[in-house]
């Protein structure tokens, strides 16, 4: 799928929006002030997410997109183990960024990143006047090649591209690197260009 400059420029203010939430959500968690940089968004082919994250360990929530649109592909929270170990400690009352990840690390994520995720689903919803509402989550603590080939492998067949929005989020007392990682299906991504073009045309 191709899309236009237009469409892409329609894609950033959706994700825009979404981000905009989950990083309010964030500092409320953490009491401290989140600055968000404007997301990337780049529309890519499934087999070739792995050029596009990099080499290294990362934390990743993953959950699956319902309500109208279900089943209507994954959206994840992913974090570099440093970020992540860093936004647990600060939760956890910890300094140690040399241990290992824990049941009490892998707890404060999923409840991140189900915060995070519902409140970026919650505006997209809103903005689009759909319902999207992510499930359960599951997580993942692995080399981030390897942890989306599993995802990848877990979804459909006809999902061939992916939106991915990319966005740095920073406080005045730790630095957090994250993305919010959205793989709708075909009829999803054609559904939300769809709605985005008949909202912009009022």
């Amino acid at each position: 799928m191709e899309l236009s400059a237009q469409q892409m420029d329609q894609l950033k203010e959706l994700g825009n929006i979404g981000a905009s939430h989950a990083a309010t959500s964030l500092s409320r968690m953490l009491m401290s002030p989140i600055d968000m940089t404007v997301p990337e968004v780049m529309l890519i082919d499934i087999a070739d997410i792995a050029t596009h994250i990099r080499d290294e360990i990362a934390a990743i929530v993953i959950f699956e997109i319902q309500g109208e649109i279900s089943p209507g592909g994954y959206v994840g929270l992913y974090m570099p183990r440093d970020s992540a170990i860093r936004l647990t400690n600060t939760m956890l009352g910890s300094t140690d960024m040399d241990r290992e990840f824990n049941e009490m690390d892998e707890s404060a994520l999923l409840e991140v990143g189900n915060i995070m995720i519902s409140q970026f689903l919650d505006a997209t919803a809103t903005l689009l006047d759909i319902i999207m509402i992510p499930s359960p989550p599951d997580i993942a603590i692995d080399m981030a090649h390897a942890v989306f080939e599993t995802i990848v492998s877990q979804v459909a067949s006809d999902i061939n591209n992916v939106i991915l929005f990319r966005t740095d989020l920073r406080s005045t007392e730790h630095e957090i690197r994250g993305a919010i990682i959205l793989m709708p299906d075909c009829t999803t991504l054609n559904e939300i260009l769809m709605l985005l073009e008949r909202l912009m045309q009022g």
